[in-house]
């Protein structure tokens, strides 16, 4: 008898248990999708990875010189293959999925960067994420030169002096740039980032079951992050798992006893502990 296939969250985990450089980003995104779609062939769709990086390839003949294998890359996605960013729908939960990115052609710059990311490394290119506020972005850090590619803007090219007017575009003129926003971001760093924006979307929609099962994925990733603890436990409290919610929470308020919102989290652990002994009186 064959072993049973492993479930997709079980993959995920295997997935992201290598050092950071190790991990398969494409896969480990299309796994998260294949918590949606039971049937996604994720090998299929990596393959589909491939065939973009051969078709980029096949148009450079015997060219090498890196920052021209970029442009031919940007041409490649977001002109002949109409990648594009998703205005219209920005917050539609198909935006983070990333086989529907790569069959509707429409996202939102965190997986349109993945993907110009993921085509782009099968070409040897020196790139890299950039988690900057907002607007995920993709560093060309080329040895002459360091460009920055904005993935939703049809791989618009701009130089790092230039990102306070993409700051601009983002909060009307109100923040700064940093130099923490231009850090590189790691490949767990951009699936947290995908995963939290799933959590946002379905947040804001109610859908709780989804909205914490985002949350427990980051939590394969980082199991002890606080945030994450908290909102899995009123995720769990709002489902009606009281039980499993008091562990979180308590959890919680024993880790971060000074957070700005533990006076709100302990309202919370005593109304489901005041629920509870009337449910038990009754």
């Amino acid at each position: 008898m064959s072993a049973p296939t492993p479930s997709p969250r079980r993959r995920f985990a295997t997935a992201v248990d290598h050092p950071d450089h190790k991990v398969n980003l494409a896969e480990a995104a299309l796994l998260v999708a294949q918590e949606e779609y039971p049937q996604l062939s994720v090998e299929l769709y990596l393959s589909r990875f491939d065939a973009l990086a051969e078709e980029v390839q096949d148009r450079l003949a015997n060219e090498t010189a890196p920052l021209v294998v970029f442009q031919e890359l940007i041409e490649t996605l977001f002109v002949r293959n109409g990648f594009q960013g998703n205005r219209e729908a920005y917050y539609d939960p198909r935006n983070s999925f990333l086989n529907d990115v790569m069959d509707r052609r429409k996202g939102i710059p965190l997986t349109l960067g993945i993907i110009l990311l993921e085509v782009g490394w099968r070409l040897g290119l020196p790139l890299q994420g950039v988690n900057f506020p907002g607007h995920f972005l993709v560093r060309f850090e080329g040895e002459a030169v360091s460009l920055l590619a904005d993935p939703f803007d049809a791989g618009k090219i701009r130089f790092e002096e230039q990102a306070q007017e993409l700051l601009d575009r983002v909060y009307g003129g109100m923040v700064r740039v940093q130099p923490a926003f231009l850090r590189t971001a790691g490949r767990r760093d951009m699936l947290v980032r995908l995963l939290t924006n799933l959590k946002g979307v379905y947040l804001n929609v109610d859908d709780h079951p989804r909205a914490l099962a985002a949350v427990e994925r980051i939590l394969v990733i980082h199991p002890t992050a606080p945030t994450e603890i908290r909102d899995r436990g009123t995720l769990l409290a709002r489902m009606g798992r009281t039980d499993e919610a008091l562990a979180q929470l308590e959890w919680y308020l024993d880790y971060a006893p000074e957070a700005a919102d533990a006076e709100r989290i302990q309202e919370l652990v005593d109304d489901i502990r005041s629920s509870g002994e009337e449910r038990s009186r009754g």
